[in-house]
């Protein structure tokens, strides 16, 4: 049995205590300084979380924020990140009062980071933060993959990779994590995994979009019966600037083609909230008012990632590279219809 805190009490964060708590463990689920209500919300309702619309395991420990040293007390053996890809600087800063030298991170945020007009993952943001603050060894393992909240928190059969340099470090965290219905695969391409979790955000916007931009004459009956010929195309070419993008930031080709690349895109683009606003942006919406006027509080990472690390591209990349992502980025940053030349 392990001690295990994870640091995000969101959809993912909460659903990643399920198997976590199935495997013998004990977990604390530790709210960010933004979610007191929400802590509130579930220990006054015997642990039922709003957004997954479960009760969550009694025997899971929820505290706030602020009740963070008493947790960390107690020697914890893993840490999870479970914030937002906006909160990973301040999550890397908190925990840097508690850490010690090489003690496993499990990074569960998705997005990469800017440094100095160079992209960045986050666990390589999160690693430099710990050793600014003298943390010499720092040991973070990212796990990306085909992985919706509510279907974890229900026990739906789940398939993810776990991601470290060192493939032991990889391995001993699957062995503490893995169940039945969630099982992990390990690699040691800890940046191709990372930063496929974090670009298939972006093209599952413009998967999403697949029906408006079927065709220009046909009714909207009609794009709406045959618009996979479209979607299965924009798959096809995403997958490959996702290799492109991939092997770019020095991750492995074969790494898009698994779990964190191929299988994510799968499941963004059926049915996540990035294909969501990518179907608003499709019937020709501008993101700005798709955003206030459908998703005002949901959160888009894929618009998120765009506005992040999109003007770096525009001006670094070469748009005949990567026109599928050029076409999405410059849509969200410009606020401007969505067009491709096909």
């Amino acid at each position: 049995m392990k001690k295990i805190a994870v640091i995000g009490a969101g959809a993912m964060g909460s659903a990643f205590t399920v198997p976590c708590l199935d495997n013998k463990n004990e977990v604390s689920l530790i709210g960010t300084h933004l979610e007191n209500s929400l802590i509130d919300e579930m220990k006054n309702n015997n642990n039922y979380h709003p957004g997954l619309k479960i009760n969550l395991s009694k025997d899971l420990k929820i505290t706030k924020f602020e009740n963070i040293n008493s947790v960390f007390k107690s020697e914890i053996d893993i840490i999870v990140a479970a914030v937002s890809s906006l909160g990973i600087n301040w999550f890397a800063k908190e925990i840097s009062k508690y850490y010690k030298n090489n003690h496993p991170i499990v990074l569960l945020t998705k997005g990469l980071s800017l440094e100095n007009n160079k992209i960045t993952t986050l666990s390589e943001k999160v690693k430099k933060i710990l050793q600014k603050d003298g943390h010499k060894s720092v040991n973070i393992s990212p796990i990306k993959g085909p992985c919706l909240a509510n279907g974890l928190a229900n026990k739906i059969r789940t398939g993810t990779v776990i991601a470290n340099e060192d493939i032991k470090k990889a391995e001993f965290l699957k062995n503490i994590i893995s169940t039945d219905y969630y099982s992990t695969e390990i690699s040691n391409d800890a940046v191709g995994v990372e930063v496929c979790g974090a670009i298939k955000n972006i093209y599952s916007m413009l998967i999403g979009a697949s029906e408006g931009l079927s065709s220009i004459n046909a009714s909207t009956n009609i794009k709406s019966k045959f618009f996979l010929n479209t979607a299965a195309s924009l798959v096809h070419r995403s997958i490959s600037e996702m290799i492109r993008f991939v092997k770019h930031l020095g991750g492995k080709n074969e790494t898009v083609y698994g779990l964190a690349g191929l299988g994510d895109l799968y499941v963004s683009a059926i049915g996540g909230r990035n294909s969501q606003m990518g179907k608003y942006l499709g019937q020709g919406h501008l993101y700005r008012e798709a955003k206030l006027k459908f998703m005002k509080d949901i959160t888009v990472e894929g618009a998120e990632l765009a506005l992040e690390i999109g003007p770096s591209i525009l001006k670094n990349f070469k748009s005949n590279d990567y026109p599928l992502m050029f076409s999405i980025i410059d849509t969200i940053c410009s606020n401007k219809k969505l067009e491709i030349k096909w």
